[in-house]
């Protein structure tokens, strides 16, 4: 019985990993549902399983938190008028500059990583946003614009998604602690 718990804790700390990644762009969302759907198919019938219904639930949070993200980001580099070029020098740039913000960091123990991630990722974003319209020969305000729009979309984006990730990790446990 013992064991089932020990299971379980880790499947929840695993999922919380799962969900801080979403912080510098990685698919965390997508990572915690395929630990969720391995700890149902590898630990049935035992006092903290969960089944279909938990899985199903966690598939369309997932699908939220992706849409979410998209439709921020997609609609900040849009409503300022960026190109396809700016759109995915804004996603790489984010990317960089989020695992960047992991190492660089904030000074503050524990939460500074992870608002360094944050803020170095819009700001990658911003970057990569401005850049594609540099490189499309826009003039500097035009440029400001797209990366501003890249920023917010951005940080937007991904303060939704991890907030979706929150609630994917709160169905999990709550589904073990109620099996």
């Amino acid at each position: 019985m013992l064991w089932f718990w020990l299971w379980a804790v880790l499947l929840l700390l695993f999922m919380l990993v799962c969900w801080a990644t979403n912080l510098i762009g990685l698919p965390g969302n997508w990572l915690g549902l395929a630990a969720a759907a391995l700890y149902a198919w590898l630990m049935p019938d035992h006092r903290c399983d969960f089944g279909w219904l938990v899985l199903i639930i966690l598939l369309v949070l997932a699908i939220v938190g992706e849409i979410v993200e998209a439709a921020a980001g997609a609609a900040g580099s849009t409503h300022a008028g960026g190109s396809r070029r700016s759109a995915v020098l804004a996603i790489l740039g984010a990317g960089f500059g989020g695992i960047l913000g992991l190492f660089v960091g904030i000074p503050i123990p524990v939460i500074g990583p992870v608002i360094a991630a944050l803020l170095f990722s819009s700001v990658g974003a911003l970057a990569g946003g401005m850049l594609g319209e540099v490189w499309v020969g826009r003039t500097l305000p035009e440029c400001w614009s797209v990366g501003h729009a890249a920023f917010w979309g951005r940080l937007f984006g991904t303060l939704g998604k991890v907030l979706v990730g929150g609630v994917m990790v709160a169905v999990a446990a709550a589904a073990v602690v109620v099996a």
